[in-house]
């Protein structure tokens, strides 16, 4: 309720400030349990059981500094990260630009972060607190080997992440959406797949939105042959609407708003290319309820947000889950499994 009267005091700093704010506020509050929620909200795939099917994607909390906090606000999973096998600055400031006029954000972030060190020393502390926690994982911008960091990474994230989420589509590391091709994305997943020992910790894939008819199917046939637990579809795009009114020519990866059409096509794609046979998690535009309504019947078993919290503030997912329900019942399912695909 506050957010309103605080948001233009947050809009008046620099993006990237106003979030290292926000981040140091949750990490003051006291720790609380979780809401609970209706039993028809609960979701399962990969053999985890999500409370209800609302996460907040990689990039809020990059350091797993705060995902109990963010379980506490209505979140039935958190998704932290990306994590790189170091630590590093990331790319140039300024590197994070709100679209307000368009409820959209642009940023060139660059995997920044403190490192799987760090980051897994924070989760092994919250062991034992429940809560679904994935930990989304990177390659160094100057790693001469960029699967084995994906390997490296796995490894450490497997006996403590409830998943691990293969982020190779992120536009703001040079050559990284490479290892999408067909060529390079199977040995990628092998190595992944094989570093989590003897974890049998689910992987999912996160691709991008801008993709071809050709990548689409490739990637579902990929997934399929490598028994993943779910494609995350999708992360930011590096397609430009005409008409932004401010920042449009930034580089980096546009989310928001403004790339709610094009993920939730891709979401359609990648539906049709696998058949309903693995689970979609939709991410990119989502805002309301009814975004996310429209999501899962279009195919997607979870959705995720992010960009909409800037706007919105920590009161937004605790909506969004009462207005699922809501429109769940309106219209005549019993279940969100029921409701996949439905349109």
């Amino acid at each position: 309720m506050l957010y309103p009267l605080l948001r233009p005091a947050l809009f008046a700093l620099d993006p990237e400030r106003a979030h290292r704010l926000t981040i140091a506020a949750l990490k003051r509050q006291p720790r609380r349990a979780a809401p609970r929620h209706s039993a028809v909200l609960e979701v399962e795939i990969a053999g985890l059981r999500f409370p209800n099917p609302l996460g907040i994607a990689a990039g809020f909390d990059k350091d797993a500094e705060v995902p109990d906090a963010l379980l506490g606000l209505g979140f039935g999973f958190v998704e932290v990260g990306s994590i790189t096998p170091l630590p590093q600055a990331g790319n140039p400031r300024p590197r994070l630009f709100r679209l307000a006029a368009e409820r959209s954000v642009i940023n060139r972030m660059g995997f920044n972060n403190g490192g799987a060190r760090a980051a897994a020393q924070r989760l092994v502390l919250r062991r034992g607190r429940g809560g679904i926690v994935g930990v989304n994982i990177g390659a160094n911008k100057d790693s001469g080997d960029r699967v084995a960091d994906y390997a490296i990474m796995a490894a450490m994230a497997a006996p403590i992440a409830s998943y691990i989420a293969v982020n190779i589509s992120s536009p703001n590391t040079p050559g990284l959406r490479a290892l999408q091709d067909e060529s390079q994305l199977a040995d990628l997943l092998d190595a992944v797949l094989a570093a989590r020992g003897g974890a049998a910790t689910p992987v999912f894939l996160k691709v991008a939105p801008d993709l071809q008819p050709a990548d689409i199917d490739a990637i579902a046939r990929i997934a399929s042959d490598k028994a993943l637990g779910a494609l995350i579809v999708a992360n930011t795009t590096v397609e430009r609407p005409a008409g932004i009114q401010r920042h449009g020519e930034e580089a980096g990866g546009l989310s928001g708003a403004l790339l709610k059409s094009l993920a939730l096509q891709r979401l359609r794609d990648f539906r049709v290319a696998t058949g309903g046979a693995i689970p979609l998690i939709g991410v990119g535009g989502i805002a309301r309820a009814e975004d996310a309504w429209e999501r899962i019947r279009a195919g997607a078993s979870l959705v995720q947000l992010y960009s909409a919290m800037v706007y919105e503030g920590p009161g937004l997912p605790r909506r969004i889950v009462r207005g699922i329900e809501r429109l769940m019942r309106r219209d005549g399912f019993s279940s969100i499994a029921e409701a996949v695909g439905s349109e």
